[in-house]
C-alpha cells in the first residue's frame, strides 16, 4: 500500500512543518531564504508531498524573519520535522500517533502535537516517546537533495500521475524510449529524444522542450519551464518552475525561477530561486584525485566531507555568475551574490559577495536590491515589502563572513 492510500484513512489534523535546529543550519545557504519543508527534491517540495500524501493543510514554524512569507496556519496541529520525506512506513506511524506521545528517532525529533499557542516544541520532551525502528528519509545535508533526487523524481512522478492521462505526444519527429513520460496541458515538444527507460520522465504545464533536446529520465520539467534548443540533460534532474536549461546537466536540482539556458555543465549540484548562470559557465563535479569532496559547512565554520566523490555547485537564491565563470568542485555560493571574471573563485563565496578569483567586495544591499527587483519584474511578479524585510535580515545575518568588510586596507 502506498503512502497517499495509508493516508487516506487517518484522521489527521493541520501538519506543521518545523526547522529542526540542527539539520536548518547544516542545509545553509538555502535555509536562509526558505523553510526546510520548502526545498525542492524530485518533482515537489517537501510540503507539498505531505499535502499531497495527507489532504490537509501543511503550513510552516520557522525562523521568525520567514514566519510571514511562509505563515503558520492557525489551530492545532501534527508537527512534523520538516526535513521529513513522507514514505509509507513514516505514514503508518504518523496515523499511530496519539497526542500524549512523540515520535523520535535516536534524539531526533519526528514528530508530536502542538497546540496553536505553543511557538516551540519543548512539551516534546515532556511525552511519551516513540522510537522508530529504521532511520527515516531526512534531507540534512545539502547534497542529499540532489542524491535523493532520482529516487524523489520516481516517487513524486507515480503520486502525480496516478488515475491519470497524459496529453498525447503529436509531434512526429520526437522519439520516445520507455513507457513513463507524462506530459501535461499545454507542452510544447518538437524533434527531440525522450529515453525513460531508466526512470520517468515528468513534463509539466506550459512548458517547452526545443529542437534536437536529449532528455533521459529520472527528468522533471516543472510548470513554465524550457529546455533549449541541442541540450543534453543526463538524468536525476529536476528543473524548477518557470527556468530555462540548456547545455549539459547531470544530477542537479534547480528550485525555480532560475536560467542556465547557455552550453556548459552543471553536475551534482543544486541551484537555488532567481538564480542566473551565464553563458559557457561550468562546474566541475569530480577532483583530479578522485578523493571525496569536501564542502563549507556554516555550523563547523568550515569544510566538511560529503563522503561523495562527486559534488558540484551549491548557490543559494538570486546569486549569478556572468560569462566563462569556473566553479571548483564542492563550490557553496551564498545568497544574492554576483560572480564574474577569470580563474576559479574561491570554494566558498559568502552572500552578497561581489567578484571573483581576483578577489571580492560586497555586493552593496540597495544595488542587490535594485538588481533582486528587475529580476523579478521580468516574470511580472513584485519585490515586496515582505521579500525586502527578508532579504535585508540575511544581510545582517551573513555579514561576519564577509571578511574583507573588516579588512578595509586589503
Amino acid at each position: 500500500m502506498d503512502s497517499g492510500r495509508l493516508f487516506y484513512f487517518c484522521l489527521m489534523e493541520q501538519i506543521l512543518l518545523f526547522d529542526d535546529p540542527s539539520i536548518r543550519g547544516a542545509l545553509l545557504p538555502f535555509t536562509f531564504t526558505r523553510p526546510i519543508g520548502a526545498i525542492r527534491v524530485g518533482i515537489l517540495q517537501i510540503a507539498e508531498k505531505w499535502e499531497l500524501i495527507s489532504k490537509s493543510q501543511v503550513s510552516f514554524l520557522t525562523q521568525d524573519y520567514l514566519q510571514e512569507k511562509f505563515p503558520r496556519n492557525l489551530g492545532d496541529a501534527l508537527a512534523v520535522n520538516g526535513a521529513l520525506i513522507p514514505t509509507a512506513e513514516i505514514v503508518a506511524f504518523l496515523c499511530r500517533l496519539e497526542k500524549n506521545q512523540s515520535l523520535y528517532f535516536g534524539k531526533t525529533l519526528i514528530a508530536t502535537y502542538i497546540g496553536e499557542t505553543e511557538k516551540n516544541l519543548a512539551s516534546a520532551a515532556e511525552k511519551q516517546q516513540i522510537q522508530l525502528p529504521e532511520a527515516p528519509l531526512m534531507i540534512q545535508h545539502p547534497w542529499d537533495i540532489f542524491s535523493f533526487n532520482g529516487k524523489e523524481i520516481t516517487r513524486d512522478f507515480h503520486l502525480i500521475t496516478e488515475g491519470r492521462k497524459s496529453q498525447p505526444l503529436t509531434d512526429p519527429f520526437t522519439h520516445t524510449y520507455g513507457q513513463d513520460i507524462f506530459i501535461e496541458k499545454g507542452a510544447v515538444i518538437k524533434s527531440a529524444v525522450l529515453n525513460a527507460e531508466n526512470g520517468p520522465i515528468y513534463i509539466g504545464k506550459n512548458t517547452e522542450i526545443q529542437e534536437g533536446a536529449l532528455i533521459r529520465g529520472p527528468f522533471a520539467l516543472c510548470e513554465g519551464s524550457t529546455v533549449n534548443m541541442g541540450a543534453k540533460m543526463r538524468g536525476d534532474i529536476t528543473v524548477g518552475p518557470h527556468s530555462k536549461v540548456g547545455g549539459e546537466i547531470s544530477n542537479s536540482v534547480i528550485f525555480g525561477y532560475s536560467n542556465k539556458g547557455h552550453d556548459g555543465f552543471l553536475g551534482n549540484s543544486v541551484i537555488g530561486e532567481w538564480c542566473n548562470l551565464g553563458a559557457d559557465t561550468n562546474t566541475s563535479n569530480l577532483k583530479n584525485n578522485y578523493a571525496p569532496v569536501k564542502i563549507w559547512n556554516y555550523v563547523r565554520g568550515g569544510f566538511v566531507s560529503t563522503g561523495l566523490q562527486f559534488c558540484g555547485l551549491m548557490m543559494g537564491d538570486h546569486s549569478k555568475c556572468g560569462i566563462n565563470t569556473m566553479f571548483n568542485t564542492g563550490t557553496v555560493v551564498g545568497v544574492g551574490a554576483n560572480i564574474f571574471g577569470d580563474g576559479f573563485p574561491r570554494n566558498f563565496i559568502p552572500s552578497f559577495s561581489w567578484g571573483g578569483a581576483a578577489g571580492f567586495s560586497t555586493f552593496q544591499y540597495p544595488k542587490f536590491e535594485e538588481t533582486a527587483e528587475i529580476v523579478m519584474q521580468r516574470r511580472k511578479l513584485p519585490w515586496t515589502k515582505v521579500e525586502s524585510a527578508l532579504f535585508q535580515k540575511v544581510f545582517e545575518l551573513t555579514k561576519n563572513y564577509r571578511i574583507w568588510d573588516k579588512n578595509p586596507e586589503k
